[in-house]
């Protein structure tokens, strides 16, 4: 046999073991194991086959029935490299589901409307009973609830501008806003103007203090607060002025909420067509239409029935309330996304903020009164 320099010496009798089907070289008794090239497996036959984790190994050509091998345990001692390949009978599969921890709560899953549903009726039918049970029992007493909710209002809707960078002076608004709703109640339209533009001269003249650096800025947002808030809700107090006035204020906030639900039901059954996606992309024209089909309806039965008006002045309440509450919701909407948040508060479950609540009726307010004073006149 000639010997080949470019090979080791053979071991044994210098013949090469023999194959089998497989393809791998049955070992001889005697004989040492071959070199190895690579990362070396310490106590693993050569014959050995390799699968790196996460791949399903490939079986040799020819490998169909053969048995695979067991490898030897490895040995206490042998110090195994870190990037060792592990034999596949070595591997275990993992499950890649985790466990569920059965102690942790159900995450509760928000509605379509991204509103937890339950807090959010559970709430409102809260609100409507405080109502409900003032106007029942002493009708002035509404009044307390109504400076209440429009206080609350305006320290939220400060705070969501000061995180914007607007500075708006908190405490003339508030001032002037128990001034302008107790006018409204005693002096009627011309003292709710009045308080509103006492409140502007205070807010002007209590911003001095600050120094010139952000002054427009800071009182034109303090005069939108007077202006959008209790300037508006002093209209509902309007309507409580006149003997029927619990009924007013009943059917007007009755119409409101029917505008909520009617313009939710079709917008979550039919609604296909956004209203104003920049500014609100869950509100839909079909929305849109149920919120005026409903309050038409309830418009209609209210004038006719509670106040003995005539029918189409339930139609054009319950037109005018649905588009203004609609835009008083839009309206909103586009000062949050102008302002970077989702709600304006977090004081009610499922709603947000009080002036989450407030949006769509405060506008509302102006509307109602001046409707049912030209269509049902107080007497």
């Amino acid at each position: 046999m000639i010997r080949r320099h470019d090979r080791p010496e053979p071991v044994g009798s210098g013949r090469e073991p023999a194959r089998g089907r497989s393809g791998l070289a049955a070992p001889r008794t005697g004989d040492a194991p071959a070199a190895v090239s690579g990362p070396a497996t310490v106590g693993l036959p050569e014959a050995a086959p390799e699968r790196r984790i996460g791949r399903p190994p490939v079986p040799p050509p020819g490998a169909r029935g053969a048995v695979r091998p067991t490898p030897a345990p490895r040995s206490a001692s042998a110090d195994a490299p870190v990037d060792a390949v592990v034999p596949v009978d070595a591997v275990v599969p993992v499950d890649p589901v985790a466990p569920v921890d059965p102690v942790a709560p159900p995450r509760r899953v928000p509605g379509r409307a991204g509103r937890d549903m339950a807090a959010a009726v559970s709430v409102g039918a809260g609100l409507g009973g405080v109502v409900l049970v003032t106007l029942a029992v002493w009708r002035p007493s509404f009044l307390l609830v109504l400076v209440a909710a429009v206080v609350i209002s305006i320290v939220e809707l400060s705070r969501a501008l000061r995180a914007g960078g607007q500075q708006p002076p908190l405490t003339p608004v508030v001032v002037g806003a128990v001034l302008m709703l107790a006018l409204a109640w005693t002096r009627g339209a011309s003292g709710l103007v009045v308080g509103f533009l006492l409140t502007v001269v205070a807010v002007l003249v209590w911003r001095l203090a600050d120094g010139p650096v952000g002054y427009l800025r800071d009182a034109s947002a303090a005069v939108l607060v007077a202006l959008y808030v209790p300037l508006l809700a002093g209209f509902a107090a309007l309507l409580l002025v006149p003997d029927d006035g619990g009924a007013r204020v009943l059917a007007f906030i009755f119409t409101v909420v029917c505008s909520d639900v009617g313009g939710f039901a079709a917008g979550v059954l039919f609604g296909k067509h956004p209203l104003a996606p920049s500014v609100s992309p869950k509100k839909s024209w079909e929305g849109l239409a149920g919120s005026v089909a409903a309050c038409v309806l309830v418009g209609v039965l209210l004038i006719t029935l509670a106040f003995s008006g005539p029918w189409w002045g339930g139609v054009l309440f319950g037109v005018t309330i649905a588009l203004t509450a609609t835009l008083g919701d839009l309206g909103e909407s586009l000062i949050k996304r102008d302002l970077g948040i989702k709600d304006m508060g977090n004081l009610l479950p499922g709603h947000g903020g009080l002036m989450d609540r407030m949006d769509s009726l405060l506008p509302s307010a102006a509307v109602a009164w001046l409707v049912l004073s030209v269509v049902v006149p107080p007497v």
